[in-house]
């Protein structure tokens, strides 16, 4: 393969960086405050979610071509997982700032992301890899399928008023949601304390 080739996933590593970035600009705009106009705000809104979508399948893509072609280097063992942390921070953050995922579900997630990054660093450098297991997959999973529906809810109306005044069967879709969100944030933290007993000896043995 050529050079373009095997910096390919790197490129999309990068990419999707950008495009949180452009991403978080876009929603900062979208709404009533700054843009009178209610359709310019929905084309912005799904603007936004699409983009969003795209860089959460970028992340997917240069993983996988990374392992079946064996497309890997030190930058992007460096950058993909800094742009997963920048992707979850960025969509939460503008989540929480539309007052569609309470700002303490963010900070449950956000913690346990940076501490595991913390755990990668440290056996990095003891020449130890930490693999994601099925529970941080399934974590990861369920995280992009709560961000999904965040971004739908968003881009329908705003998140807030659909999610906190509709109801499904008799129970507020909100009761709903925070359920559905309180699990992930149990699995998120069961998942990130599963690495932490499996791979103690990185911190509690210096002979390690």
């Amino acid at each position: 393969m050529g050079f373009r080739s095997k910096n390919l996933p790197n490129i999309l590593t990068v990419s999707r960086i950008f495009a949180v970035l452009i991403f978080v600009a876009i929603a900062s705009v979208a709404h009533f405050d700054i843009i009178g106009s209610e359709s310019w705000i929905f084309g912005l809104r799904i603007s936004a979610v699409v983009l969003a979508m795209l860089a959460g399948l970028t992340d997917l893509l240069d993983g996988y071509l990374a392992r079946k072609y064996n497309w890997v280097s030190d930058f992007g063992a460096l950058m993909d997982p800094l742009a997963d942390k920048i992707f979850v921070t960025g969509t939460m953050l503008m989540a929480v700032e539309y007052r569609i995922i309470p700002a303490w579900i963010a900070i449950a997630v956000l913690f346990r992301e940076f501490m595991v990054t913390g755990l990668r660093t440290l056996a990095a450098k003891k020449q130890i890899v930490i693999s994601a297991d099925r529970w941080g997959k399934l974590k990861t999973a369920l995280q992009m399928t709560m961000l999904g529906i965040a971004g739908i809810a968003w881009a329908i109306d705003g998140g807030t008023n659909y999610l906190r005044t509709e109801s499904w069967f008799g129970l507020r879709i909100w009761y709903i949601w925070m359920i559905f969100m309180t699990g992930i944030v149990l699995i998120t933290i069961f998942s990130g304390l599963g690495y932490f007993i499996r791979y103690r000896k990185l911190f509690m043995d210096e002979e390690q």
